[in-house]
């Protein structure tokens, strides 16, 4: 049985008696990639520096959970799932992990059974955060039941909850509620952040920077060798860990200003920096460990070539994978997909990659 650990008793809502006995919610939740990158956490899923990410559209995950009222209470949490229709009991233990972890923040977990269905448009487990969509997806639907059933939450206060629980399944996952800049993890310059749940970034964007491009070029899309919580329980002990979380708060200033001016140059430093920084940790802990494949970095190198020939402002980021994000400004598309088509789509699996832009979270079904 998981531990429950209450941080936070504003998000315990008790329902006194259930407007519904059965219903059913749906919900369309992005994936995000950081920008900031966040890696190195406190018990439970407190994140040891701040972060800041685009929020995606394209690659989502869409989940619907049906409720019914037992006829009898019993003291177990039940719920059975499908993953794209079928059966996926591999998925199961987790699912079972962040229900018992969050049942003392939804007083109806117990007294319904649940049907859970989800399905991404982009392979899981590849270093495109699919548990940050899957877990948003999952904490949206349930915040959005308890809201059904009777729950006293404001919608801002349900959006906020629904970060709050994100997190609990998954860190990454509580910035994809909205966008298309969120924020995640205290931070003494900006106002609202906290390490509980992500906010907007609520400071004038660029034009630059508005409908950003993301095109996500698919290297490998097997499962990772280590898992992104095991690389995060690995900055216990790492040498660098002190360096590395303040670097990534002083970047976060850093790209506040650069949002707000429209320093592409600037963006472009501090993006690349910290997509290999996050790298360099994982490749400088003990035990050490590389998830960049050949192909990645015989991407990064044409991006780089491309960018000192052409003088378009096209960068990369990476995350807990091989997968290279290819980030750019909406007006360079067509030169860009182009460039994507005849250079680097090649070096994909199966020459698949993803377009995908910058979005605003949570879409209902």
């Amino acid at each position: 049985m998981c531990k429950k650990l209450i941080l936070s008793s504003r998000y315990i809502s008790k329902i006194d008696s259930f407007k519904i006995d059965s219903g059913k919610v749906a919900f369309a939740l992005p994936s995000n990639i950081a920008l900031v990158k966040y890696w190195g956490k406190r018990p439970v899923q407190i994140p040891e520096n701040t972060s800041l990410s685009f929020t995606l559209s394209t690659c989502r995950t869409e989940t619907s959970v049906e409720f019914q009222r037992k006829r009898t209470k019993d003291l177990g949490i039940k719920f059975s799932f499908l993953f794209a229709g079928k059966s996926k009991p591999s998925f199961e233990p987790k699912i079972q992990t962040f229900l018992e972890r969050v049942e003392p923040y939804f007083s109806f977990l117990k007294d319904f059974d649940f049907v859970i269905n989800s399905k991404n448009t982009f392979p899981h487990s590849s270093g495109i955060a699919s548990s940050a969509s899957g877990m948003s997806a999952l904490a949206q639907c349930f915040v959005a039941i308890e809201a059904k059933l009777g729950g006293s939450f404001s919608e801002s206060e349900q959006i906020e909850k629904a970060s709050f629980i994100a997190r609990l399944g998954s860190g990454s996952a509580c910035r994809s509620l909205e966008g298309p800049i969120t924020i995640w993890g205290s931070h003494p310059k900006i106002e609202g952040s906290s390490d509980e749940f992500a906010i907007k970034f609520n400071l004038p964007i660029h034009t630059i920077f508005q409908n950003y491009q993301d095109t996500v070029l698919l290297i490998d899309k097997g499962e990772k060798q280590v898992s992104s919580t095991v690389g995060h329980g690995l900055m216990h002990e790492h040498p660098f860990a002190k360096q590395r979380f303040a670097q990534a708060n002083e970047n976060i200033e850093k790209l506040s200003a650069v949002l707000q001016t429209g320093n592409i140059d600037g963006f472009i430093k501090i993006v690349e920096s910290e997509a290999l920084t996050l790298h360099a940790m994982m490749m400088t802990s003990q035990p050490y460990f590389i998830l960049m494949k050949p192909k990645t970095f015989e991407v990064i190198n044409h991006i780089w070539s491309f960018r000192e020939k052409t003088n378009i402002p096209v960068c990369f980021t990476l995350d807990a994978g091989a997968n290279v994000h290819v980030l750019y400004p909406e007006k360079y598309k067509d030169k860009v997909l182009e460039f994507i088509k005849k250079k680097l789509a090649g070096h994909c699996q199966n020459k698949q990659y993803i377009c995908d832009y910058v979005g605003n979270g949570a879409v209902l079904l």
